[in-house]
């Protein structure tokens, strides 16, 4: 079995004041958690240059704002440069007074009031991978905020159920199955529709298109010209593909009966 990558937690704040005993590195530490500390201004490429094995990954952010949260704001995109960080969970810590000056579209996946509950912070880390975290068993597949319960037959995305009709459901279950496979619709009628199945290939163009409608930005399904469909492996980064990238020459014009 190969062994988990190592992990931390990285803490970014002015540089002085990282260390101080009721800060965000000293409390996870006492918990526990492998922590590495940076000033808001450094190059965030060096917190992976630490003398650790290949393949470390950074668990959450933590960005200390204190009186300025909109130095973090800066800070922040700054980490997002960085493509070893670009997808990891950021958390931003303010004092009370500040709370109003925390904007929703400023990036943070979260934010914290200090002085710190120790076992809160870890907490909201937690919960924060578990949103993004990626995993598949036999009964159930998590991508991100969607999950698919091949057993019970329902998807939920963040939580919220979504109603899928039989067909929808078994395309996005196939296809959840073989992430990171490109699948044409020729294929797909074949494997989730049946050999019998007598509409043509248009049946699956309609049928991606609503689960695009229905699942959103959650669903990691990509259009490949000429090719067909891939639901994209969890390395892998890019966009969805709309269905305006579909290749008309790709399908036969025959007419489909979605069903």
């Amino acid at each position: 079995m190969p062994s988990k990558p190592a992990s931390f937690v990285l803490v970014v704040g002015h540089g002085p004041q990282l260390e101080q005993e009721d800060g965000a590195a000293m409390q996870l530490r006492q918990l526990g958690a492998e922590v590495r500390t940076m000033d808001l201004w450094e190059d965030f490429g060096r917190a992976f240059d630490r003398g650790v094995e290949e393949g470390t990954i950074a668990r959450a952010i933590v960005f200390e704002g204190s009186d300025r949260p909109d130095l973090a704001i800066a800070s922040l995109r700054a980490a997002r440069r960085e493509s070893r960080l670009t997808d990891v969970p950021a958390i931003l810590s303010v004092p009370t007074r500040q709370v109003a000056r925390v904007e929703p579209s400023s990036g943070f996946d979260d934010f914290i009031v200090t002085p710190y509950d120790p076992a809160e912070l870890y907490a909201r880390i937690r919960a924060l991978e578990w949103k993004r975290s990626e995993f598949s068993t036999e009964e159930r597949l998590k991508m991100g905020g969607l999950v698919i319960d091949r057993a019970a037959h329902e998807v939920t995305v963040e939580g919220r159920r979504v109603t899928l009709t039989a067909k929808e459901f078994a395309l996005l279950a196939f296809l959840a199955a073989n992430r990171g496979r490109v699948y044409s619709r020729d294929v797909l009628l074949a494997r989730v529709w049946g050999a019998r199945y007598e509409g043509g290939a248009r049946t699956v163009d309609i049928h991606v298109r609503r689960l695009r409608a229905k699942l959103g930005d959650a669903l990691p399904l990509e259009t490949l010209r000429g090719a067909g469909y891939k639901l994209r492996a969890p390395s892998e980064a890019g966009g969805t593909g709309s269905d305006e990238e579909i290749d008309e020459r790709a399908a036969p014009s025959r007419r489909p009966r979605a069903r």
